[in-house]
């Protein structure tokens, strides 16, 4: 992709592609595609009886035209392909299970459930004005961050793209070794949210708080997890800030203009 900003015509240095997806599959090779779609989440099974279609995307980019009838030999060439990249990228076994059968499966957990959640980056902030990014995680469809903007600590939790912000009443301090910190305690649970209070602190101060809801689950259909330094970089309130990753959170003083 690269050599096509100098160069619009340039072949691609990819000769293959291959796709799994909840049972669907599909596989790209040198111009021809073979796809096949799965029911979702419908826990059938009987993946050999699904249809596998035939496109040729260097002239059929759309993938108008199911070719697989004139060309039942490229489409096995495809399908032979297909399993051996999936054999080659762990792709094997293939999942259409139910979304009951995904909800009431075990998955290994870190840490026991619990109702209160603290985060608590150590920083290092020697001078007045420092902003940035001291933790990020999640994308489009959801996540939170915890940064400094306008010398003040904040957290925004993106909620399907709903903001909600919680912005600290007091300057953070200067100093070495200081904990900013975020704690969120839960006190409700709906059918599509938990509910609780979102507390920010400078050490053991409270400096702001607010009722906030959370995402159940994944926070994001493609997620994203980043645990970012405050490096003379300037804070935007959004779930995917950049700034550098460390132990240690230095905040630094800037003058970079913001917009």
């Amino acid at each position: 992709m690269r050599g096509s900003f100098d160069d619009p015509s340039s072949p691609s240095p990819r000769k293959t592609q291959f796709y799994a997806m909840l049972g669907s599959r599909s596989v790209w090779h040198e111009g021809w595609k073979a796809v096949t779609t799965h029911p979702v989440l419908s826990g059938w099974s009987h993946f050999n009886d699904d249809e596998w279609e035939l496109y040729h995307t260097e002239v059929d980019r759309a993938e108008n035209h199911n070719l697989a009838a004139e060309h039942p030999e490229k489409v096995r060439e495809l399908v032979n392909l297909w399993f051996a990249e999936a054999g080659a990228n762990q792709a094997f076994p293939l999942d259409d299970r139910s979304l009951l059968e995904v909800a009431n499966t075990p998955h290994p957990q870190l840490t026991a459930p619990r109702d209160r959640y603290v985060y608590r980056p150590l920083v290092d902030i020697p001078a007045p004005g420092a902003e940035g990014v001291l933790f990020a995680f999640g994308s489009r469809f959801g996540g939170h961050a915890l940064y400094v903007k306008d010398s003040r600590l904040v957290y925004i939790n993106n909620f399907v793209g709903t903001e909600q912000k919680v912005v600290g009443s007091e300057d953070v301090p200067t100093g070495h070794n200081l904990i900013l910190s975020a704690s969120f305690e839960k006190t409700g649970l709906e059918r599509d949210h938990a509910a609780g209070i979102l507390s920010l602190y400078h050490a053991d101060r409270k400096v702001g708080e607010a009722r906030i809801k959370t995402q159940l689950g994944a926070l994001a259909i493609a997620r994203r997890r980043q645990r970012r330094g405050v490096h003379r970089s300037r804070a935007r309130s959004a779930a995917h800030d950049h700034a550098r990753v460390g132990p240690r959170r230095q905040c630094w003083p800037t003058a970079t203009r913001s917009g």
